[in-house]
Order: structure tokens, then sequence, then C-alpha cells
């Protein structure tokens, strides 16, 4: 069974939402990052980075959220989440998983660090306006490459979506405008989706379990 170890508002709820949409059994371990439970020497044998997301599947231990989101759409190809390697389509879906960790995430980290992330003392006021300016240039750009489209690659939901959706919706966390309405109601309209509440509630008991 897949392991996934996690914290709620993270990028680890990518992961939970990958596998809600496959249906497939999990096991979710919480790790309390605002309590230190990242830099546990135990759990810095699996992570050294002391982030999260973590997935083990067997003797496999693998980080970074495209990245395991991305494999658990090859491990479950019935789910569709991922196009067939090699296909166009997935030459795309690859290009935009890689936009939203380069490009419309980081702006968004930007903010986060500036603000509560990092030690006060680290923190620079002065780039939040920057940050704000080049999250809405990479939004731009999602909703040129979107335009009128249900999802962002052919006819089906996929991983890329979900990066796409759980970043947008922490840039309404926020507060910063999407500016497109057609971005909008896409983004609304994936975070309706049942397997992202099912996401949520199952980091909300996993995380009252471990209190």
């Amino acid at each position: 069974m897949l392991t996934v170890y996690g914290c709620t508002n993270t990028r680890s709820s990518r992961v939970l939402w990958t596998l809600e949409e496959t249906g497939a059994e999990y096991e979710y371990i919480a790790v309390d990052l605002r309590a230190g439970a990242g830099w546990k020497p135990e759990y810095l044998a699996l992570n050294p980075g002391g982030k999260v997301p973590t997935l083990v599947d067997g003797e496999m231990v693998l980080t970074e959220s495209a990245a395991i989101c991305t494999y658990i759409g090859d491990l479950f190809p019935a789910s569709r989440l991922t196009p067939p390697v090699g296909s166009p389509e997935r030459a795309h879906h690859d290009q935009w998983c890689y936009f939203v960790m380069s490009e419309l995430e980081q702006p968004l980290w930007t903010l986060a660090k500036h603000t509560f992330a990092l030690p006060e003392h680290r923190r620079v006021p002065a780039v939040l306006d920057t940050a704000r300016w080049e999250f809405a240039v990479a939004a731009k750009v999602l909703a040129l490459g979107l335009g009128r489209r249900e999802f962002i690659v052919g006819d089906r939901f996929a991983v890329a979506d979900i990066l796409i959706a759980h970043t947008l919706a922490w840039a309404q966390a926020f507060k910063l405008p999407l500016e497109h309405d057609y971005l909008t109601a896409y983004a609304a309209r994936l975070l309706a989706r049942p397997a992202w509440a099912r996401t949520r509630e199952r980091e909300r008991a996993e995380s009252g379990s471990q209190s």
C-alpha cells in the first residue's frame, strides 16, 4: 500500500487529491510541520529537506509533489490522470506541470516565505509587490493556454489540472485576483470535485487524530 506523509494546507494536499481521484487505498501519516515534526531524525531519513509530501511505495521513496502526482497517475492508468508516455498530449501535460511549479507557484511561495514561513529576520517585505506582479503575469499565460476549454490538456481531467487548481486556491487564499473570469470558473469547477472534498476531510481526520 502507498504511504503518504503530509500536512494540511501544504503541497501534500495535491498528492491526496490525486490518490482520491484514482480510488486507490493508501495510508496517510500526518507530519505536524508547525510543531517541528519535519525535523525529527526519523522523518529526515525519508525526506532530508524536512518538507512534505513524501511518498513511500515499497522500497521507493519519492518527494516533490508534481513528481509524486505524475507517478500515481502512471501507476493507475485506468484513472486516465496522465496521458500516455510519448504522446503529444503527455508532452503538453508535462509542460503545464513544469509551468505550475516554476512560474505559477513560485511567486506565491515568495509571498508565503516573506510573510510567515521564513524567520522574521530573513523576510524582505519589499519583494511582496513584485511577487504579486509575477503571479499576475503567470496567471495571464495560464489563462491564454486554457482558453475556453474545460481542462488544460485535451478533453479529460488530469494531474496538471490538480496542480493548477491547488495553486489557484493558494492564490485565492492570498486574496490575489485571477483577473480572468474563465480562469476563476475553471478553478471553482475543479475545486468542487468530490475527490477534493474527500481530501480535505481525510486531512482533517488524520490531523485531528495526531493532536
